[in-house]
């Protein structure tokens, strides 16, 4: 979940593709399973972006599906992938895409907060990182979140993203981050 009780700063994280991804288990825990995009996904992407405060409504969420990935059904089975839970529902994503100016990157990475806490967003976005580094072999990852985001920020440096400098209150959201990590401890 989103942590709108802070103040919103973006930030653009990058990743050498040169480094080697640190030990993380690739295994699902049991009763997960990953699964590739596939038509009439969209409603179920919608339906986890929206549960963790990224759209403020499911049409929001549509709009933007359709806009940013429906005009590329032949890279969605490849680049969008989720969790499913026992019964089959999804309730994980992450997205290998690209940037404005083409440049790889993790993309929309949400779990459902019935699955919070299981791993599953680590799982992904070592999935994600891995699937970028072969599908631009050579070219550095990049990521954009926000402070509401700050768990996924953490995790991302644990894995090799760095914060860029040169975002609007750059400095300011560095020094927010570093009292969630003091207050972490």
């Amino acid at each position: 979940m989103l942590d709108k009780t802070l103040p919103y700063i973006e930030f653009e994280m990058k990743r050498p593709n040169r480094l080697p991804l640190p030990a993380f288990p690739r295994e699902l825990p049991a009763g997960f399973q990953l699964k590739e995009y596939q038509p009439g996904d969209e409603a179920s992407w919608c339906a986890v972006e929206y549960a963790v405060g990224e759209f403020d409504t499911l049409a929001e969420a549509a709009a933007y599906f359709a806009k940013t990935f429906a005009p590329y059904p032949e890279e969605l089975s490849r680049r969008m992938v989720f969790i499913t839970d026992k019964s089959g529902e999804i309730v994980a994503t992450c997205t290998a895409w690209w940037g404005k100016k083409d440049e790889p990157l993790l993309h929309w990475l949400a779990v459902h907060p019935s699955a919070q806490k299981n791993g599953l967003a680590t799982f992904l976005a070592v999935e994600i990182t891995r699937r970028l580094a072969t599908l631009h072999p050579g070219e550095d990852l990049f990521l954009h979140t926000q402070t509401w985001s700050y768990p996924a920020i953490f995790l991302y440096e644990k894995l090799g993203y760095q914060l860029l400098p040169g975002t609007k209150d750059f400095e300011k959201g560095q020094a927010l981050l570093a009292q969630l990590r003091q207050a972490k401890r």
